[in-house]
């Protein structure tokens, strides 16, 4: 018969002490920590290409919760989704997204009969539009001014990658802080 002696019994305990202390530390790295829910800003899906507003109000982003890719926007001081109709389009793909100062204004890359398409969708009206479509070449990472006027983007046009400067005009509603003074656009 063995006889059970002080220090096998101390091995005995350091060893289960460890095994308990390497479980327990492995469960507290799962991702259940990470707050999710309907107004979470993190979730278990892939969420990707981050885009701050001037005023550090909005965030716009792309994600894969929901089962489908889709461009959402949080915002930061309420933490919650701001709802965006018209936004996201069945069978198309959102990617590059830009936000003017108050994120009124969202300029992103999405297709148009298959090929990339730089596209303005103003949270004011809900409407999205092409700003592109009679472009040949293909176009990538958008950003839109602070004040939503300007929009810029690469373009393959010529064969190589350039950098085009799009007006869209004098005669739009500027996204500008309350009571901020406009004055006359450059020469």
């Amino acid at each position: 018969m063995k006889k059970f002696t002080p220090e096998f019994w101390l091995q005995r305990l350091i060893h289960w002490s460890l095994i308990f202390s390497f479980t327990s530390w492995l469960a507290s790295c799962n991702s259940d920590n990470i707050l999710i829910g309907p107004n979470s800003l993190n979730s278990r899906y892939t969420e990707e290409q981050p885009a701050l507003s001037g005023n550090g109000r909005f965030l716009a982003f792309i994600s894969n919760r929901n089962g489908s890719h889709q461009l959402l926007v949080y915002d930061l001081a309420e933490q919650r989704f701001v709802s965006t109709p018209g936004l996201n389009r069945p069978d198309t793909i959102a990617e590059s997204p830009s936000l003017s100062y108050t994120g009124r204004y969202i300029a992103y890359i999405t297709s148009d009969q298959g090929r990339p398409v730089v596209a303005l969708y103003d949270r004011a009206t809900q409407l999205s539009q092409i700003l592109t479509p009679a472009y040949r070449g293909w176009v990538r990472n958008p950003s839109i001014s602070p004040d939503g006027r300007y929009v810029v983007f690469e373009t393959a046009s010529r064969g190589q990658w350039d950098i085009e400067v799009l007006d869209r005009g004098p005669n739009l509603e500027l996204d500008i802080p309350n009571g901020a003074t406009v004055g006359a656009p450059p020469n």
